[in-house]
């Protein structure tokens, strides 16, 4: 079993997602249509959509995002296990027939937590999660899920946090798979940007290395979970 991974650069990688997939008896094959790899027109085992910096409808300024729509519509309608993080989430949610835009609210960024809805504790990733902290760093919002979409976790100020669409797709407007050493990175490399909205780049990494443990606790049975639906798939 070999999930395809879509990766959208090289700072925003499968993180603590590497190692707990393959954990779990499943392998990956990560794509990088940034180094001009092609996005293939289907992933048979299962597939990752990751984030990035682009928003979901910039096509212009990156050429690769109509095919990942593509791969992320053509996978949900086929019962291919699916996994959207965050830009990868927002991908899934303009695919499939919902609305991505700039969020009202500005920038989440940090370790902020999210609240699983009733829905949840039915869901085969989500079950059993209460309140938890997760890694952010957004500024555009999914304002309109997708038809038949069962939405699975919110937060505080962007709702939408966490769905299920059909039986094996979800999406997830964090970041479960980053670690500490990630996160400083994105928050250094654009430390200037958040300085300019009130945020310390160093507070907030701090932040994050600090709630790592949890997130790790948090995050790594949703990984294994989605590997248990791969397998079964």
């Amino acid at each position: 079993m070999r999930i395809t991974v879509v990766e959208h650069g090289a700072d925003a990688g499968l993180g603590f997602f590497a190692g707990w997939l393959a954990g779990a008896g499943v392998g990956c094959e990560v794509v990088r249509p940034y180094l001009g790899e092609t996005v293939p027109e289907r992933a048979d085992d299962g597939l990752i959509v990751l984030g990035g910096e682009a928003a979901a409808w910039e096509d212009e300024r990156y050429p690769w995002l109509p095919a990942t729509r593509d791969l992320i519509r053509g996978s949900v309608e086929g019962g291919v296990p699916t996994l959207g993080i965050c830009l990868g989430a927002q991908l899934m949610t303009l695919a499939c027939g919902g609305s991505v835009e700039r969020g009202e609210h500005g920038l989440e960024v940090g370790a902020r937590e999210i609240v699983p809805l009733p829905e949840a504790g039915a869901d085969a990733l989500f079950a059993g999660l209460g309140p938890a902290p997760a890694v952010q760093y957004h500024g555009d919002a999914m304002t309109r899920l997708p038809e038949g979409a069962v939405r699975l976790a919110t937060g505080d100020p962007y709702p939408n946090q966490a769905y299920r669409l059909g039986e094996k797709a979800w999406a997830v407007q964090f970041h479960p798979e980053a670690t500490a050493e990630i996160f400083a990175g994105w928050a250094g490399d654009s430390a200037d940007h958040l300085t300019a909205l009130g945020h310390s780049a160093e507070e907030l990494a701090m932040q994050v290395k600090e709630a790592e443990e949890r997130l790790a606790g948090t995050w790594r049975p949703l990984a294994e979970r989605f590997a248990a639906v791969v397998r079964s798939a």
